[in-house]
Parts: C-alpha cells; structure tokens; sequence
C-alpha cells in the first residue's frame, strides 16, 4: 500500500514537471505569422517600429505624438519615405514634418521633395515626401554622408494651436528605392552595417561570449552588400577593351601601307 502512495505521488510530481515544458514549447503567435503589414508605430529610436522596404504601414495616433518607424538600406540605394497622414473631419492649420536619421542617429538632409508641409483648416489628408541622398558604402569619419544600416522616421506635428493635440489621425509610411549602381560606388566598405547591436555583437564575439547581442531583424532582401563589386566592374572592363580595340585601329591607320616600292633596300 506504501509502495502504491509513493508510485502515485513520484508520477504526479512528473506530470506536474512535465507540463510546464510541453506549454513552452507550444509556438507563441507573433507579428510575423500573419504577414500583413505594421499597424502600429513606436514612440522613440529604440520602440521604433521596423518596416521592410515596399511596405505600407499604418498607425493611428492622436495629433502631437512622435511617431517611430525604422528600415534597412543598403549602399547604392537612394530611398525615398513617403507619410500620408489623414487628418480628421474638423481641426486648425498645422504644420506636418518628416525626418529620416542614420543607423549613428545623425539626421539626415532631404535631397528634395516636400518634407514639411502645411495643412489647411479642414483638410482631409497632408503628404509629405523625402528623397535621400544615394547611399554610400564608406565615408570619411567627419562627414555626414548616409551610410548603410537601419534608418529611422519620425513624424510629428510641429506647429499645430493647442486645442487640436490629442485630435485622432491616422498616418501611413511607405519607403521605395532606386538603385543607382556603380555611378554611386566608392572604394571602401564598411567592417558592419550600422544597425542597433552591431556594437555589442562584435564585442560578444571578440570574447567568445555565448550571449548573442539583440540585432535589428531587418535587412535588404539580398543580404548587406559586401561591398567589392558593382556595375562599374563591367564598365571599367569595357572601357578598357574599347580602349584596346581603339590603339590597334589608330596603329593601323597611322603606319601606312609599308615600305616604298622606289626605295633599294641596303646591300642590293
């Protein structure tokens, strides 16, 4: 009879022990799984939300919130951020702005397109547009030329009269690129893109840590350039076979038909 108590309470305790691991390995539901795009934005640099590139996301949010969202760039790319904000029935003028920073969080200058505008009283939407400078794959330290990494968005409201903070609206982000190619390439690269973790990764590495630092989940489709090649290989190499066929078509003309035929050879 004791023998059967200690065999029912040692195969409780295991069951007990047991469950809590089954439940763990059970999937959890993430934002991945339903492939849709963000619906939401985050509050700072390190919330921010991350998007991938020919990606719409949409954010409801209430007018004098900063709004976050992130995505990856890679050298040779120029990328242009487009914000929709749709504003609500009734509300004031006020002033809408987007600004784009670098992985190092230095803001970056739009090459053109509209980054501020201002929308009239009772305007149903405001577009606002940022085209980037190409991206390069190396720069010199002092410089503040767009580097490849993870680049931020921030939208906000910066000059709106105070009975319209807190009004609803609703805000999307799209961000497209175009490929420039070689004209865009320099000789350099960098060691890491600039994405968040990097940093502590590298260090983690550097002393065998079995830690694995938090990097940014994000990156061009293609993986980071690794940043040797491009077009003006092909280009280079043309240029120098036109070159080639250029010398022999100049020799060819500018020697002549030979020696004169009225001419005595020496020793005849």
């Amino acid at each position: 009879m004791r023998i059967t108590r200690v065999l029912s309470v040692s195969l409780l305790m295991l069951g007990l022990a047991v469950t809590p691991a089954v439940a763990d390995a059970s999937p959890s539901p993430s934002a991945s799984e339903d492939g849709g795009a963000p619906t939401r934005a985050g509050t700072s640099f390190r919330t921010a939300t991350e998007i991938e590139q020919g990606q719409t996301a949409t954010a409801s949010a209430s007018t004098g919130d900063y709004l976050y969202w992130s995505f990856p760039a890679d050298a040779g790319l120029r990328p242009t951020v487009k914000a929709t904000v749709k504003l609500p029935d009734t509300h004031a003028a006020g002033t809408w702005q987007i600004d784009v920073y670098d992985g190092l969080r230095r803001r970056q200058a739009c090459q053109y397109g509209a980054q501020t505008r201002t929308a009239a009283a009772n305007t149903s939407t405001v577009e606002l547009t940022c085209v980037l400078r190409t991206v390069r794959g190396w720069s010199e330290p002092w410089a503040n030329d767009p580097l490849p990494g993870t680049y931020y968005i921030r939208l906000t409201v910066v000059d709106v009269p105070t009975s319209d903070l807190g009004l609803p609206v609703g805000t999307e982000v799209r961000v497209d690129s175009k490929d420039i190619g070689g004209s865009a390439a320099v000789d350099g690269a960098l060691a890491e893109p600039l994405v968040p973790g990097v940093a502590v990764k590298s260090q983690e590495d550097e002393e065998s840590s079995s830690t694995s630092a938090a990097l940014s989940s994000i990156e061009p489709e293609d993986g980071w350039a690794s940043g040797w090649w491009s077009d003006r290989w092909v280009w280079t190499a043309i240029g120098g076979a036109l070159a080639a066929l250029a010398g022999v078509a100049g020799y060819t003309l500018t020697r002549g038909p030979g020696r004169p035929s009225r001419v005595v050879p020496p020793g005849a």
